[in-house]
C-alpha cells in the first residue's frame, strides 16, 4: 500500500507522475487477460483463479490510486494541466480496470470457455483490446516531457502520432468484434441459451477494453489541442 508520504512526493514534482502510475496498474491488470482465457480453456481451473485473483487485486490497486489521487490533487492556478481533465482522465483509466475485473469475474464464476469454432477470433480480439489500453499507456507515460515542454514542439508529433496508432488498434478490435459475433450467430442454436448471453456480454466488455482505452486518447488529444 502507498503510504501518503509517498502520494505527498509524488505530487511534489507533478500530478501526471501518479496518472501515469495508475494507468500502468491499469495495464498490468488488463494484460493478465490472455493467460487467465488460456487457462480456462486448458481447464486449469486453479492456475485460472489464481490469476483471477491477481487481476482483481490489481484493480483494487489501481482503486486506490485513483482515490489518492483525487483526494491530494491540488487546487492550483500552476498546474501543468487543468485540474478537471485530469480527474477525468483517470476515471476513464480506472473504468478499464473495472472491465478486466468484471471479465474475469464473470469468466471464473461460470467456468466459461469460449466455443471452439471462435476461439482463435476471440484470442485475436483479446489481443487487439489488450494491445490498445498498452498503446493508451504508452501515450499517457508522454505526458511528463509534454509538460517539460509547454505541450509544443517535436513532442507533441510524438503524442499524436501514438493516439492515431491507437485509433487503429481500436479500429482493428471493432473488426475482431464483428467478425466473432458473426461466427457467434451461426453456431449459438448449438449452445445453452443462458450460456450465449453471458458470452455476448464478455464480447462487449472485451470490445470496451479498447472503445476506452481509445478515450483515454482523445482526452489526450484534447489536451494537445489547448
Amino acid at each position: 500500500m502507498i503510504h501518503k508520504s509517498a502520494i505527498t512526493s509524488m505530487f511534489a514534482g507533478s500530478p501526471v507522475h501518479p496518472l501515469q502510475q495508475h494507468m500502468e496498474k491499469v495495464f498490468e491488470c488488463t494484460s493478465l487477460l490472455p493467460s487467465f482465457v488460456q487457462a480456462l480453456a486448458t481447464q486449469t481451473f486453479d492456475e485460472a483463479e489464481s490469476i483471477q485473483k491477481q487481476i482483481s487485486k490489481l484493480e483494487n490497486e489501481a482503486d486506490r490510486l485513483k482515490h489518492e489521487l483525487r483526494n491530494n490533487l491540488p487546487n492550483s492556478l500552476f498546474m501543468p494541466m487543468p485540474r478537471g481533465q485530469i480527474l477525468e482522465i483517470v476515471t476513464i483509466q480506472d473504468t478499464i480496470a473495472n472491465k478486466a475485473k468484471d471479465i474475469a469475474g464473470i469468466m471464473m464464476g461460470r467456468k466459461m470457455q469460449i466455443p471452439e469454432p471462435v476461439s482463435q477470433i476471440y484470442t485475436m480480439f483479446l489481443k487487439s483490446s489488450v494491445e490498445a489500453v498498452e498503446q493508451a499507456l504508452e501515450a499517457v507515460n508522454e505526458l511528463d516531457e509534454l509538460v517539460e515542454t509547454g505541450f509544443r514542439g517535436g513532442e507533441v508529433n510524438l503524442v499524436l502520432d501514438l493516439i492515431t496508432k491507437l485509433n487503429k488498434i481500436e479500429y482493428a478490435s471493432d473488426k475482431h468484434e464483428q467478425q466473432i459475433r458473426h461466427a457467434l450467430f451461426v453456431i449459438e442454436k448449438d449452445y445453452p441459451s443462458i450460456d450465449m448471453m453471458f458470452l455476448y456480454q464478455i464480447i462487449d466488455w472485451t470490445g470496451e477494453l479498447a472503445d476506452i482505452a481509445q478515450r483515454v486518447g482523445s482526452r489526450l488529444q484534447l489536451l494537445l489541442a489547448r
